[in-house]
């Protein structure tokens, strides 16, 4: 268990390695920044959800503690507002971002409803268990990579050494320590590769009715796309990829390929302001010390975080 002690001792780490109070955590040289500031990466949303769904811990925490279903937009605004304030907030609000995070997770223990792969029924789950985080953190890094190779060219051997050594200071703001994260990356893809592989990830029958209820929309507006739904599958290992019953045809194929060819040939010459996410334009302004996000910056925002200001703190 990561315990609010264990937090803040990590959180020490982290600012003595953050780039400056106002840079944040990570700051504009980073391949950290330059990955998570694409709009694409919300191409490996949906991969990310699902790989996360995966295991039972987190499947039974979000049937039993969360309001997807009823909110599916909240949910995702109040993840990409947890993850940018990480990565592109200042070090208070990142450091506030990471103990607001750890305070929600200590109120998320209960117990297993039905046995489901190697954890029998009964048995508790807690969100900060080391072992949970240390997949949540594995499913949100390889997928923003992931979603950013699909369209963008590929980081080099080099660049991915690089791109790992940053997340796991981002892993700090989960409170993981150096010792709960591979050191490098071919180890971060060896432990990837086996999780793919344990029964340690089960799709259990919580898991695949979140999945569906996420994917068929809380409204007919709001359903993802067909080639949406059929790339996360593709993203997904074989064997998760049935255990969501998610079908991919020779239709679903093309209508993937279709989609991806078309992304491949717009997006890299869309203007930046369209391009990156409304809090990296945010950090940006902040480094020009102007005091607030112009108005295309707010609107940008309330799309990928639900709220016109970023570096705003906020009770809780």
């Amino acid at each position: 268990m990561v315990s609010a002690n264990d937090l803040e001792a990590t959180l020490d780490q982290v600012r003595a390695n953050a780039a400056g109070a106002v840079a944040g955590v990570f700051g504009p040289d980073t391949l950290t920044w330059r990955i998570d500031r694409e709009a694409v990466i919300f191409l490996g949303a949906g991969r990310a959800l699902l790989l996360q769904l995966a295991h039972p811990w987190v499947a039974a925490a979000i049937a039993e503690h969360s309001k997807t279903f009823a909110d599916p937009i909240g949910r995702f605004h109040r993840t990409f507002d947890i993850v940018f304030a990480m990565v592109f907030g200042s070090l208070e609000r990142a450091l506030l971002s990471s103990r607001q995070l750890h305070r929600r997770h200590s109120m998320i223990v209960g117990e297993m409803p039905e046995t489901t792969g190697p954890f029998a029924a009964g048995s508790r789950y807690h969100a900060n268990d080391v072992a949970s985080l240390r997949w949540v953190h594995a499913t949100l890094v390889e997928s923003a990579l992931m979603a950013h190779d699909l369209v963008l060219p590929a980081l080099t051997a080099e660049e991915r050494e690089r791109y790992w050594s940053e997340s796991r200071l981002f892993g700090a703001l989960f409170g993981l320590t150096a010792d709960d994260l591979p050191a490098d990356w071919s180890g971060f893809a060896a432990y990837t590769a086996a999780m793919a592989q344990s029964e340690t990830l089960t799709v259990s029958p919580a898991a695949r009715e979140i999945a569906a209820q996420i994917f068929a929309g809380a409204r007919p507006w709001l359903r993802p796309p067909r080639w949406y739904r059929a790339l996360t599958a593709r993203m997904l290992p074989e064997r998760l990829r049935a255990g969501f019953a998610l079908a991919l045809d020779a239709n679903n194929d093309r209508s993937v390929d279709n989609a991806l060819r078309w992304i491949r040939r717009v997006y890299p010459k869309l203007p930046d302001r369209l391009r990156y996410v409304g809090p990296y334009q945010e950090a940006q302004a902040r480094l020009r010390g102007e005091p607030q996000p112009d108005w295309m910056t707010r609107c940008l925002n309330r799309a990928w975080i639900g709220r016109p200001q970023m570096d705003v703190r906020r009770k809780g």
